[in-house]
């Protein structure tokens, strides 16, 4: 997963479903927003619209920080 990026919103703690939000950009590609939805259980992603997301409101995550079950929809989600 060459060039993918890991964000968390850096002006305020956003959680959902009890879990931090995540943001994913791979290169120079489209944001996506990644939070848990605690009623189907699983990781719930969305293609964030560019005019709504600024590189300024985001702070870096490190992979460690990426819960496990997140983790995997990442890599599903970005399979070549």
């Amino acid at each position: 997963m060459n060039g993918l990026r890991m964000y968390i919103n850096g002006a305020d703690a956003e959680t959902r479903g009890g879990c931090t939000v995540f943001y994913s950009r791979r290169e120079d590609g489209p944001y996506y927003r990644w939070s848990y939805d605690d009623h189907a259980s699983e990781w719930q992603v969305g293609r964030v619209l560019s005019t709504g997301v600024s590189p300024k409101m985001f702070a870096p995550a490190t992979w460690k920080t990426v819960p496990a079950g997140l983790q995997r929809s990442i890599v599903e989600h970005y399979e070549d």
